[in-house]
């Protein structure tokens, strides 16, 4: 299976001046922006914690696309406790645009029977005044993990610094193109699309099991489970130094002999042969509240 991606496209923004005013982009921010995440939902409960750090355009899945600031400004409160602590994050190269992932707690009570445990996973933009805000969160459920997953943090290679490209839309029409490019392909041959487009340290979020790591490991799980995929791409977003991006959608999953309905994000990351490969897919089910 070939991907289809024009090469003369891909190359767009790429050997245009780095950034010179700037220091270089840190993966410490991304990590410090989810503390604070995690800070202000102690303190101000899950509501007002939302709303401290969200981004204007930022969208959570409840169950369809809502804005942040629009769904928490329409409830009274919400009820318990949530606590976060990532251990897999990265953040672009003109530190415009980061993600961090990592198991969350959801307490409503006292009771150790009320605990719910998951996955959570964060996308983070930069304002205008360069302070990341919270653009995407949504989350899987799963049961109580016995062990620690791998801490994987990394900050991005300088190198890859430019300045802004003259057509501020064109990164989001290739990153689009890709992400129907692999919906399409996906109706083909599920196990030859991810060998094709998922990165050897790629990371799988599938309601139910805890976070998958690796390109062998998540097609062997999605062999083992049946499953199959049919995904529409809704929107997409990309770094201005052309090296981390995003995309989401709704999906219908075949599981076996179950068939649901799903929300996704996928992060995607351009390799060393200026390909895009997905560094991280999360499926969020899609429930009626």
């Amino acid at each position: 299976m070939k991907r289809i991606l024009l090469a003369a496209i891909i190359l767009i923004g790429l050997g245009k001046p780095v950034f010179a005013q700037n220091a270089p982009a840190d993966v410490n921010t991304a990590i410090n922006a989810d503390k604070e995440f995690d800070r202000q939902v102690e303190r101000k409960g899950i509501k007002g914690g939302f709303l401290a750090v969200a981004d204007p355009d930022g969208i959570i899945f409840k169950p369809d696309v809502v804005n942040i600031v629009t769904f928490y400004n329409n409830i009274d409160k919400q009820a318990g406790t949530l606590s976060m602590h990532p251990n897999f994050a990265r953040i672009s190269a003109n530190g415009d645009l980061a993600f961090t992932a990592g198991p969350y707690l959801y307490q409503n009570g006292n009771d150790d029977t009320d605990k719910v445990f998951g996955d959570y996973v964060s996308l983070w933009r930069a304002d205008p005044d360069g302070k990341l805000k919270l653009l995407i969160n949504l989350g899987i459920q799963h049961p109580e993990t016995e062990q620690e997953a791998l801490i994987d943090f990394k900050s991005p290679d300088s190198a890859k610094r430019v300045g802004p490209g003259k057509d501020p839309f064109a990164g989001k029409r290739i990153i689009l193109a890709t992400d129907n490019s692999f919906n399409h392909s996906l109706t083909i041959s599920t196990l030859a699309c991810y060998k094709e487009f998922l990165s050897a340290e790629g990371r799988y979020y599938f309601p139910g099991f805890e976070p998958i790591i690796g390109q062998d490991k998540i097609m062997k799980f999605i062999d083992n489970e049946g499953i199959s995929i049919n995904a529409e791409t809704t929107s997409a977003g990309r770094s201005t130094s052309n090296d981390l991006a995003y995309t989401y959608g709704k999906a219908r999953i075949k599981k076996g002999a179950v068939v649901s309905n799903y929300n996704y994000v996928r992060i995607w990351e351009l390799d060393a042969n200026h390909k895009w490969d997905i560094l991280l897919e999360v499926f969020s089910a899609v429930e009626n509240e």
